[in-house]
């Protein structure tokens, strides 16, 4: 059979990204950041596109369609009646027309950075939040569901709801720039001082510390309106007016403060760097997040009145909001729930390209994403080269190749038992913000004190931010309240009361933990690890933290390396290597 063969790519957005589908099934999918090793790069993804070209053993000329996940037609009259109604200033107009720009001569980019003469593929360009919806639905295993996309904003829109059935996606309504529930998360999180792209997750973690008290205040800030829509209160935001310190292009995204001076006289002076994380900031976080919380059930339960559906795919960049999706179910009638492990900006590659296969070209789905694991992988030879060409940074180190996998995880498993801090580097790596088991930091969760030790010895982070139960599949109603799978660490729900005692590394100030369950089919290895584990302490949980330290989660043996040799890490396991402290 002839090959049908698909480039989907977020270019000039944050985490940019490749993704390569073959006949529908996918082949490749990886963030630049991983090889640029800055996070949440924006720009063209120059080297994810090669790799997934190298991963599909195909060449440039044999692609036959590309597909982006922006779309600069799409919403073209709002976009000119805003801008003559708002007037926002001409550095923010020139950033926006620059990065039209560059999407609308996309094969001249193409030529230009991957040196080639010219490019013969059909290139489809996808409005962003369909591309986020294809990204969920046309992957998971519904054959009909309510689909709802929720972010920043892209292609001015910051919120859509759709039905989708076998091969088609249906757009019902949606929510249009400037008004965005994640622009609202996002100025709360630079309010809180924390002000990088992407610093969203640390609002999630001290919102456990805090209590929900100015709710009330926030009625005023974001407003909830009849058929399932929302709308900010522009006099607390800037983003609409202002766009100078607007950055997308071969960079860490950046931009200017979103929220207005109307926002400190609500809540008194923002914090920064310097300013303690006291009871009125960690009482704003936790009210953020209730906001957040309420209008997203609102939104759902009027998705769910419109089509009478239980099976929900969500996506977009607030779709990793971990705390609001494990309480999905007990607030919602949704029962059956499914948010790609890339569910963010970087998904749009995917999303963009089976938007093309299968609603743009009508062919049918054969494809379920049920793993994470779609990026890079090194054979035991790469690792081994590595390894020498650190030769003086490890001197003093034990070096062994385990060839028997058995042996490699009783070793490890022992080590991890005795209060060692592991570094575990297997198979191809994970796609999306989270380490699942193959590019992961591995501790014992029954230690309290380890997650101070990570803290302090490797990760350098905030004290309040929590770390992640890796559990078997089989064991998680034993441990949580709602005992369903979850394999991208995407929902958090409360812990057993009578296990909290028994995992308190991994369970936060509020009972709760980010749950991933771990299945014999989806990680063999990584499984075998926490099975034995679990053999030698009577607990089937271990600490999972992304490998890295304040950097992209590591692609390459070159990189783990470079962690371990930089940190106080105990041991490093790169494919069938151990490497031990002495």
């Amino acid at each position: 059979m002839e090959q049908m063969i698909i480039l989907g790519i977020n270019a000039y957005h944050g985490d940019s990204s490749a993704a390569i589908i073959k006949n529908g099934r996918l082949i490749a999918a990886v963030e630049e950041e991983r090889f640029k090793r800055i996070k949440h790069w924006a720009g063209f993804p120059k080297e994810a596109i090669e790799y997934c070209l190298h991963e599909a053993n195909v060449a440039f000329k044999d692609i036959d369609f590309i597909a982006l996940n922006r779309n600069p037609k799409a919403n073209l009259y709002k976009k000119i009646a805003f801008t003559l109604r708002n007037r926002p200033n001409l550095n923010f107009i020139k950033s926006r027309i620059s990065n039209i720009h560059k999407i609308s001569n996309i094969k001249q980019v193409f030529a230009e950075e991957l040196g080639i003469s010219e490019v013969n593929a059909k290139i489809f360009n996808v409005e962003h939040h369909r591309a986020h919806l294809a990204s969920s639905f046309f992957v998971s295993e519904f054959d009909g569901a309510v689909l709802v996309s929720v972010d920043g904003f892209g292609d001015f829109t910051s919120f859509m709801v759709a039905t989708g059935d076998g091969n088609r996606i249906r757009p019902l309504y949606q929510v249009n720039y400037p008004h965005s529930l994640g622009v609202f998360y996002s100025a709360f999180t630079q309010f809180l001082g924390f002000p990088k792209y992407g610093d969203e997750y640390k609002v999630m973690g001290l919102a456990a510390f805090g209590k929900p008290v100015y709710t009330e205040k926030l009625k005023d800030v974001v407003h909830l309106k009849p058929g399932g829509k929302f709308d900010l209160n522009l006099e607390y935001f800037q983003h609409h007016l202002k766009g100078d310190q607007m950055q997308w292009h071969n960079t860490a995204p950046t931009f200017g403060r979103l929220y207005s001076d109307k926002l400190c006289d609500l809540f008194g002076p923002p914090a920064d760097a310097q300013t303690e994380v006291n009871s009125h900031y960690k009482n704003i976080a936790a009210s953020v997040q209730a906001k957040y919380e309420e209008a997203l059930f609102y939104i759902l339960n009027h998705a769910y009145q419109l089509c009478s559906r239980t099976n929900l795919c969500l996506s977009g960049g607030c779709a990793l909001n971990s705390l609001a999706n494990g309480k999905i179910r007990t607030h919602t009638p949704f029962q059956n729930i499914y948010i790609p492990s890339s569910a963010h900006d970087a998904g749009g590659a995917i999303g963009a390209a089976y938007y093309v296969y299968n609603q743009i070209l009508g062919a049918p789905r054969n494809f379920i994403m049920d793993t994470s694991c779609w990026g890079p992988e090194f054979s035991d030879r790469e690792i081994e080269a590595e390894i020498k060409n650190f030769d003086n940074e490890l001197a003093g180190c034990k070096i062994e190749y385990v060839e028997d996998r058995e042996q490699l995880c009783n070793r490890t498993a022992k080590l991890i038992s005795e209060g060692r801090i592991v570094g575990w580097f297997q198979g191809r790596m994970e796609w999306g913000p989270r380490a699942l088991g193959n590019r992961s930091i591995l501790a014992d969760p029954r230690r309290e004190n380890i997650r101070d030790v990570i803290n302090t010895k490797i990760k350098m982070r905030e004290l309040f931010r929590p770390f992640a139960p890796s559990i078997l599949e089989e064991n998680v109603g034993d441990y949580f309240e709602d005992g369903q799978p979850e394999p991208f660490m995407l929902k958090v729900y409360p812990i057993r009361t009578d296990k909290r005692k028994i995992i308190p590394a991994v369970t936060h100030i509020d009972g709760t933990g980010r749950l991933q369950t771990v299945s014999k089919q989806g990680n063999p290895l990584y499984w075998q690890l926490i099975n034995t584990f679990h053999s030698l302490t009577g607990v089937p949980v271990l600490l999972n933290t992304s490998f890295n330290e304040n950097e992209p989660i590591v692609c390459r043996p070159e990189e783990a390396l470079n962690c371990f040799v930089r940190t106080q890490m105990d041991c490093l396991v790169l494919g069938n290597f151990m490497i031990e402290r002495k």
